[in-house]
Parts: C-alpha cells; sequence; structure tokens
C-alpha cells in the first residue's frame, strides 16, 4: 500500500502541505507548548525523527524542560531549555501543538518574528501562528496524530522510534483511548504503530507505573478535598502551593488527577483549580460528552477541546476559584436552555 494510503482522505491536503513545507527549511528550532505533556513531547521526537529523514539541521527546545514522569522515553536529540549558546543559529521555527507564542515561553515567542514558522496544532481557537505555512486541525486527537500523517506524506515509514514517538502523544490526548476524541483513525492509526514495532502496552505501563510517593501522598490529600458543586453537577478541587511543599510533590504530579474528579456519577464537568504563584492560578477542565467545557474556559481567556480544556488566572486562589466555578456555571446553564 501506497504510505499516502495510509492518510485518511480528510487529513491528506494538510499533511501534504506541511510535508512539502518541512523539505523547503533548514536550521531548524522545533518546540512545543511550556510545560509539555506527552503530545507535545511526542510530537517533538517525531518532528526530529522526520527532519532528520530529510536531512535537516534541528534542535530540540523547551523553555521549561521535560517532566520527570517523560524522562525516560527516548528523543532524537537533547531537548535545550536556552537559545543561547546554540551550536547553529536558526534559520526557522516548527512550532508544534501550541496556538499562542506566550505558550512557547518568553524566550522563543521574543525571537519568533525573525524566524520562519511553521505551525502544526490540534487546539481550537486560532488558525495558526505560523508565518509560512500553518495546519491547525481540531478534528485530530492529537498533534502527534498529525505528525505521523506529516510523515507518511513525506514518504517515511511510522515505524520504530518515530512509531513510538506517535504513540505517547496519542495515548496521552485520548487518555489512553477513553477520551471522546478516540476515532476509528486513532484505532487504525495505532494498529499500524504496533504492527510496526510500538510496544504499546509496554509504553502505557511506563506511563502509568511511574508514582512517587510524594504523588501518592498529594492524590490522597486532594481526593479527600475534592468536593460537587451544582447538586452534583460539579466536581471541583483547588491545590495550592502549601500541598505540593507538604507532600513533596511537583506541579507535574498533577497530570491526570482532574480525570479523576470526572468519574463521579453525576458530574458533567470537571474543574481543577492549581495555585502556580501568589496571585496566578492555572485551571482544567474536563468533562463527557456534549458539555463544552472549552466554552467555559474560553470565556476566562483560555481554550482547548470540547471535553478538555483550561487556562491561566491571575489572581489569587479564592478569586480564582469564584471566576472558575462562575464560569463553568455559566456555560451549563447555557446548555441546560438551548
Amino acid at each position: 500500500m501506497p504510505q499516502t494510503e495510509l492518510i485518511p482522505a480528510f487529513f491528506r491536503d494538510g499533511a501534504q502541505r506541511m510535508a512539502q513545507a518541512l523539505r523547503g527549511v533548514d536550521r531548524v528550532l522545533v518546540s512545543g507548548h511550556v510545560n509539555p505533556d506527552g503530545d507535545a513531547v511526542g510530537s517533538l521526537a517525531a518532528a526530529g525523527h522526520i527532519l532528520r529523514a530529510m536531512g535537516k539541521e534541528f534542535i530540540l527546545y523547551s523553555s521549561t524542560g521535560l517532566p520527570q514522569y517523560l524522562k525516560f522515553f527516548p528523543l532524537p536529540g537533547t531537548v535545550r531549555t536556552s537559545l543561547r549558546h546554540l551550536p547553529f543559529t536558526p534559520r526557522s521555527a516548527l512550532l508544534l501543538d501550541c496556538g499562542e507564542p506566550h505558550r512557547l515561553g518568553s524566550e522563543l515567542a521574543d525571537r519568533l518574528p525573525r524566524l520562519t514558522s511553521v505551525n502544526i496544532d490540534h487546539h481550537l481557537g486560532g488558525n495558526g501562528m505560523g508565518s509560512l505555512a500553518n495546519w491547525v486541525e481540531p478534528r485530530a486527537a492529537a498533534t502527534a496524530q498529525l505528525m505521523a500523517y506529516v510523515a507518511l506524506a513525506a514518504g517515511l515509514p511510522l515505524e520504530n522510534e518515530l512509531a513510538c514517538d506517535v504513540a505517547l502523544g496519542i495515548i496521552t490526548d485520548t487518555g489512553g483511548f477513553c477520551h471522546g476524541n478516540t476515532s476509528a483513525d486513532v484505532f487504525s492509526l495505532c494498529a499500524h504503530l504496533v504492527r510496526n514495532g510500538c510496544d504499546l502496552t509496554g509504553l502505557r505501563e511506563r506511563l502509568e507505573n511511574t508514582w512517587s510517593m510524594g504523588r501518592m501522598r498529594l492524590w490522597g490529600r486532594l481526593m479527600d478535598r475534592a468536593r460537587l458543586e451544582r447538586n452534583g453537577e460539579i466536581a471541583f478541587c483547588r491545590v495550592l502551593l502549601e500541598d505540593l511543599r507538604q507532600c513533596r510533590a511537583l506541579k507535574e504530579d498533577l497530570e491526570g488527577f482532574v480525570e479523576q474528579l470526572r468519574r463521579l456519577g453525576g458530574v458533567r464537568a470537571a474543574a481543577l483549580l492549581r495555585e502556580d504563584s501568589p496571585e496566578l492560578c492555572k485551571f482544567s477542565l474536563r468533562s463527557y460528552g456534549a458539555t463544552d467545557v472549552r466554552a467555559a474556559a474560553a470565556a476566562l481567556g483560555g481554550g482547548g477541546h470540547l471535553n478538555a480544556a483550561g487556562g491561566t488566572l491571575r489572581m489569587t486562589p479564592d478569586r480564582a476559584e469564584e471566576a472558575l466555578l462562575a464560569a463553568v456555571n455559566a456555560q451549563l446553564d447555557r446548555e441546560d436552555n438551548i
């Protein structure tokens, strides 16, 4: 079967445009969003393998580095956390899983206007920030899924390391194939990855069985603190910096916690609020079915997907809690009145 036949028809044009754009750039700085999750890291790794196969020079970059729970994952190069003392001066940038310059980190955001850029993303909310080419496709479950199609459009086999790069992103952003974005196309692609050298079961085990005692203590504390609002339709919990200190946990230890809140029977939306620094909070929202938490996040300046969204609130935890719950309640009111 020709490589392009493995790309669903709907995604084919975008994949071919991106493959062509990457053929035309060199000395590429590859970056995802700050505090990268599995999709950002998987997409970063996939991009490195694709660019290497094309004979391009590239640098992998993340201003915040990789989270501890993903440091086991092999990458096609060292991830740099600073744009100083690079082995070459980048001429272009490949921006992945990110729709806003500030989410790249201030250092890259400041340099971006001087670089020829390509943007590949699956988040709602924009048309892309690439100066050369953009592919923003919310119907993809993960940016790594799009990178798989770019590789195929470039004539590269999806096997071994590249297959695992794609799988990492898909596993993360589908919640282990449990979220509503787990489409037939996702299963078809993952079947191909498994047939071509990706140990999907082993990868999931590495992702899920790396807890620290700090994370265990933190989750226990938050499970006890979680509460229901709106007659059981909203599950809410907030996390303070003091909680992390007392539990000897990291911010990344909260990965996946909001999904547990969503498991409560009768809950339509789950909300997690995290104090990030004095008067700065981050929030994560999750839902099932037609409940649109992206709209609630957008009302607060955030974004994301229908059933998974988030954002930042520059206010104290008390004020942020009030604003977040008001936005979620308002969205549920709108949906109830349709």
